[in-house]
């Protein structure tokens, strides 16, 4: 598995390397000691270890649905997120006051032809768009989760601009009442303490 930093600090491709012949292929598509040994040579890494996560989950998408945008308040969490099956265009926003790149968005290609993985460390909003017909994601998240610190912001965001690379045939009532960036980056700003600011 071979890690590589991205746009975003702290946000990681983590990339399998998969054995293919005759039937098909086999890839690791997780090592935690590559893992765990790559985050504890970056001083700048989140304190997280490949133990601490303690939930798994999967979602299934049809093509053009869009899920997102969702984070989470207090302290956050920090995910792997992977597509099993399909292809999907996942999208970061950083909401860590202070970071150099607040506000900012990348987004990234997750299929199940490389199977990479993406390391997402707490302070981000999240989604994506299915882009086949079937799409399977598979998240794992460093925390339970507690729908009463659930963040949304609205997928269609006029400041964030997002560009969704398939019409959206598809969100939930939820992701249809998410509040804007603004007014979410001015309670995040109003939220703010010294201690929040590392990057």
């Amino acid at each position: 598995m071979r890690i590589d930093t991205t746009d975003l600090p702290g946000v990681l491709l983590l990339r399998p390397e998969p054995f293919r012949d005759h039937r098909g292929f086999f890839t690791r598509t997780f090592d935690a000691t590559v893992f765990d040994e790559y985050l504890a040579k970056d001083p700048t890494a989140p304190n997280i270890r490949a133990s601490d996560f303690v939930q798994d989950s999967q979602s299934r998408s049809l093509r053009g649905v869009v899920r997102g945008m969702h984070g989470r308040s207090g302290a956050g969490e920090a995910k792997l997120v992977r597509c099993a099956h399909g292809a999907v265009h996942d999208v970061l926003v950083d909401i860590r006051c202070g970071s150099t790149t607040f506000g900012r968005s990348q987004a990234f290609l997750l299929d199940d032809v490389e199977f990479t993985h993406l390391f997402v460390p707490p302070g981000f909003l999240h989604g994506f768009q299915a882009l086949a017909e079937v799409n399977d994601v598979c998240y794992r998240i460093d925390r339970p989760h507690d729908p009463h610190q659930d963040l949304a912001v609205a997928h269609d965001d006029p400041d964030l601009e997002i560009a969704w690379p398939l019409p959206v045939t598809t969100i939930s009532s939820r992701d249809a009442a998410a509040g804007s960036w603004k007014e979410l980056s001015a309670a995040l700003a109003a939220s703010a303490k010294p201690a929040d600011l590392r990057r």
